[in-house]
């Protein structure tokens, strides 16, 4: 086995309830490399690419929370 396998990021499934997950995501958008990233995501379902599928399960998380209902706030009296 290689000494590089040591020192490797360790490979992780994106998960976009997890908001270092969502967090990593956005500073590759906004840098364009994920070379600060602590992981490697790992592409889940075998369909596309890497960003397509993290695009995709993000806008799933964002429009499901959307459509829960509001938490009603009490007001003290």
């Amino acid at each position: 086995m290689s000494i590089l396998n040591y020192h490797h990021r360790p490979w992780v499934a994106f998960e976009s309830s997890n908001r270092e997950h969502r967090k990593w995501f956005s500073e590759f958008q906004q840098s364009g490399t994920w070379g600060h990233c602590p992981v490697r995501f790992i592409i889940a379902d075998e369909q596309g690419d890497l960003v397509s599928m993290i695009q995709r399960r993000l806008i799933h998380y964002y429009v499901s929370r959307e459509s829960q209902p509001a938490k009603k706030v009490r007001a003290k009296v």
